[in-house]
């Protein structure tokens, strides 16, 4: 194969795999908000650990059809990229079990002035001055949502800092491995997904029980339910 049409398959791949994370994010959080406060499905442990299976499944189609390719990533790059991604996914859960959509989404925005501050720390990265206005703009524009949105609750909020530093720190740790391995998004995937589907269906039950006080399998599961429990995790 070429340089060329290597060059014109990653781009294509990072294309769909941007369009597909959009997509996937804005549905993702309407159908988890409606299964947690329509639905009364309260377990976001259990909950990540299924999406993650059906993009396990995912992962295995795209191999079949060639989008994911031979790789290899050592196992302990692997453990703690889990680590942080598991972290990461189940905290924004949580945060929008015990928050509204409104503060979900504002907490996302504080990913931004994170990731700023990890590579400035980890990578010596210098930004100007206009960037750093911008995120002082946004710091300002999410305390501002922080002190005047009511249904903040401080395990809503304890839940959405764990989960912004946790993805601001996965985020890093993503762009780390893809250029230690060169890996692309949907190859890093392919590892990931089942790691994370096994080990969040294991100790899901254990953690949705000590968060609320109630057992995963005393639900009362219905057909629309775990269509939206199936749904494909956002990557």
């Amino acid at each position: 194969m070429s340089s060329v049409s290597k060059a014109d398959r990653k781009a294509t791949l990072d294309v769909a795999s941007w369009f597909f994370n959009v997509v996937t994010s804005v549905g993702i959080i309407m159908v988890n908000k409606a299964l947690m406060a329509t639905y009364g499905f309260s377990f976001a442990t259990t909950l990540t650990g299924l999406h993650f299976a059906t993009t396990t499944l995912l992962t295995v189609l795209l191999r079949w059809q060639g989008y994911i390719q031979d790789s290899y990533l050592p196992l302990p790059d692997l453990l703690k990229f889990v680590l942080f991604a598991n972290f990461s996914i189940v905290g924004m859960n949580v945060s929008l079990m015990w928050n509204s959509v409104g503060f979900y989404q504002i907490a996302k925005l504080s990913m931004i002035p994170v990731s700023c501050f990890l590579e400035v720390v980890f990578d010596k990265v210098r930004y100007s001055r206009d960037t750093k206005l911008s995120i002082l703009v946004v710091l300002l524009g999410v305390a501002v949502c922080t002190v005047t949105d009511v249904s903040v609750n401080i395990k809503g909020f304890l839940a959405a800092v764990i989960a912004v530093w946790s993805t601001a720190l996965q985020q890093y740790y993503v762009h780390f491995l893809q250029r230690k391995h060169s890996l692309g998004s949907f190859d890093l995937l392919g590892h990931t997904a089942p790691v994370q589907a096994a080990s969040l269906l294991l100790v899901g039950p254990f953690v949705d029980y000590w968060l609320t006080e109630k057992k995963v399998y005393a639900y009362n599961y219905t057909v629309i339910s775990m269509v939206i429990m199936t749904t494909v995790n956002d990557m």
